[in-house]
């Protein structure tokens, strides 16, 4: 006799006679750091939380993309910027130089803006990482407040449309 193995949707919360599966996404991932694994608003279909934002999710934030913008892509001697991250991720010395070359003195072109867009499909979370890394406490505490207050609210946003 052959045994199957029976598999549970990862939230049961669900009521019974909802037939309609959830299909968001969980924020169990193992990639995720546990802090931000779980967080408050749940989905209204089903209660699990919203799942750790990408870059490309903040991307369509223009307040926090100007804010970020502000913090990051001016060029100081002494304070970490949009250059050290995407060389953190790989970006070569020429990359970095015609990235700068091409939005210097644009004020609809950011070089931060540009980084991010390339780097999209990886996870805030990574990105508050670099912030850790080059101790850029205000760009770190700016993430956080946006994945804290403002991310679960637009992840539940775009799961009801």
């Amino acid at each position: 006799m052959k045994t199957t193995a029976v598999l549970f949707p990862t939230c049961l919360s669900q009521p019974v006679e909802d037939v309609e599966e959830c299909t968001c996404p969980t924020s169990s991932s193992p990639d995720y750091p546990k802090e931000l694994q779980f967080l408050t608003n749940p989905c209204e279909k089903c209660f699990c939380p919203a799942p750790p934002p990408k870059i490309s999710d903040l991307m369509n934030d223009k307040d926090l993309l100007d804010l970020l913008r502000l913090k990051l892509d001016p060029n100081h001697c002494t304070i970490k910027n949009w250059k050290n991250f995407a060389s953190r991720w790989g970006m070569s010395y020429d990359e970095l130089t015609l990235l700068e070359h091409r939005t210097q003195g644009s004020l609809s072109h950011s070089p931060t803006q540009e980084f991010l867009l390339r780097y999209n499909q990886k996870t805030v979370t990574e990105l508050t990482e670099l912030c850790r890394i080059y101790q850029r406490i205000d760009v770190l505490r700016l993430l956080q407040s946006w994945i804290e207050k403002d991310w679960p609210s637009r992840w539940q946003h775009t799961q009801s449309i």
